[in-house]
């Protein structure tokens, strides 16, 4: 782990409360794993021979050293999440540096998946996608809610735009086209 102010390693058991769970009589799996005859967890020094292998890029964490011994890929990043979730593995993961970035990522995955669904000529199933006939089966007050608030939404933003237009047409010059001269 790295002190974020100076980026020099810094030993964890200099942490207040680090390794807390450390002791398997503190923890609260361990009469379970009494009673199955489990033994304690693997330590990190003995890692498994065969681990799994890294074919594609895997963010990992400036806290460990290594990936895991077991992770998974679904979807490596790419594009423009992919990039804002590179640059918030950068920080460690006490820090607003890292998780609003990648909530933000997120956010812009959706849009970039909404787009690459068009560009391929799909249209997206929005109404499925966000559950609707569901939620209007089992739980119709929040439907009708949400749709009344989206409505609600739309309807001010026609409004403003409108109005705006307005505004624009009342301000413009009357009468004589003064570009006509030039």
């Amino acid at each position: 782990m790295k002190d974020t102010a100076l980026n020099t390693p810094i030993d964890p058991k200099t942490i207040k409360g680090w390794g807390i769970d450390a002791d398997p009589k503190n923890d609260p799996t361990y009469p379970m794993r009494h009673r199955m005859n489990v033994g304690e967890d693997p330590q990190p020094n003995n890692r498994p021979d065969n681990l799994q292998p890294v074919n594609t890029e895997v963010l990992k964490s400036i806290e460990r050293p290594n990936v895991s011994a077991v992770f998974g890929t679904p979807a490596p990043p790419s594009g423009l999440s992919g990039a804002i979730r590179r640059v918030a593995f950068r920080y460690s993961e006490n820090q607003y540096k890292h998780w609003l970035p990648l909530v933000l990522a997120d956010r812009v995955d959706v849009v970039e998946g909404v787009v690459t669904d068009l560009f391929h000529g799909q249209l997206p199933n929005i109404w499925a996608e966000k559950g609707y006939d569901m939620e209007w089966k089992h739980n119709r007050t929040a439907f009708v809610t949400k749709m009344a608030a989206i409505g609600a939404v739309t309807a001010g933003l026609v409004v403003w735009l409108s109005s705006s237009r307005k505004k624009q047409e009342a301000y413009k010059p009357k009468g004589r086209n003064y570009l006509s001269r030039f």
